[in-house]
């Protein structure tokens, strides 16, 4: 990412998807705090249900632990199917652990969880896709309605139909739908800065300030470079030839 001029952070965890895999869920667990504790990462996650059942509640429940040793604020997957069971279950069990609701990022909210999980104080994500979950239309209304306050948004670039523009498209269009600047920039850029912050990992200059390309340069003696590519050294031109 870096010879993209981009500087990468992440959060990482065993994906609720893949906890009801035991024997894989065993192993991950037995490595990840080696990655928690790693240089860039933000948080433990995306970590929660999906099927909602007790094998994912179990890996749930260490990786919350886990979180609190390491001082990582959570990123928890919201499920596809009975979402509002889902995300209730997520935020009581938070709280269980004696987890600051402050540093747990519920995502993949909707219409019918978005008020309770800001009543109950954490925050409220949103992923925008072109299809599912969340669109930005629907976006903009809920901002109307519940402000900026704890609401952020984030984009995907996974296995189904979906759009890593998101973001930007959707801040476009707020403000064609008249929210303000302000609003704006805390839903699509300064929530998330805030509550991944908290994992002390974060430098707000490596966003302000343009990173330089240099894809002459190596991370590890790997490269991006393939089959006689001259590396690009510039840091301004978005033309392509």
């Amino acid at each position: 990412s870096s010879q993209f001029g981009i500087k990468h952070y992440c959060t990482i965890g065993l994906n609720s998807r893949e906890a009801n895999n035991e024997a894989l869920a065993e192993e991950v667990m037995e490595i990840l705090p080696l990655f928690l504790y790693k240089e860039g990462v933000v948080g433990v996650g995306e970590i929660g249900f999906d099927d909602q059942t007790a094998a994912e509640e179990k890996y749930y429940r260490q990786q919350l632990e886990m979180s609190k040793e390491a001082g990582l604020p959570v990123q928890v997957h919201t499920p596809h199917r009975d979402k509002k069971k889902g995300t209730e279950l997520s935020m009581s069990i938070a709280l269980e652990h004696a987890i600051d609701p402050g540093m747990v990022i519920i995502d993949h909210n909707n219409e019918e969880t978005v008020e309770s999980v800001l009543d109950k104080g954490f925050w409220a994500a949103f992923t925008i896709y072109p299809f599912t979950k969340m669109g930005n239309e629907r976006m903009v209304e809920l901002v109307k309605k519940y402000g900026p306050e704890r609401i952020m948004i984030n984009s995907a670039a996974d296995w189904g139909i979906s759009d890593p523009l998101a973001v930007p498209k959707t801040a476009a269009l707020m403000k064609i739908r008249g929210i303000s600047d302000e609003a704006i920039k805390m839903v699509c850029y300064q929530n998330a800065i805030d509550a991944f912050a908290q994992s002390g990992q974060i430098n707000v200059a490596d966003f302000e300030t343009p990173q330089v390309i240099d894809q002459s340069l190596k991370f590890n003696g790997n490269t991006v470079l393939r089959g006689g590519q001259i590396p690009r050294v510039d840091k301004n031109s978005i033309f392509i030839s």
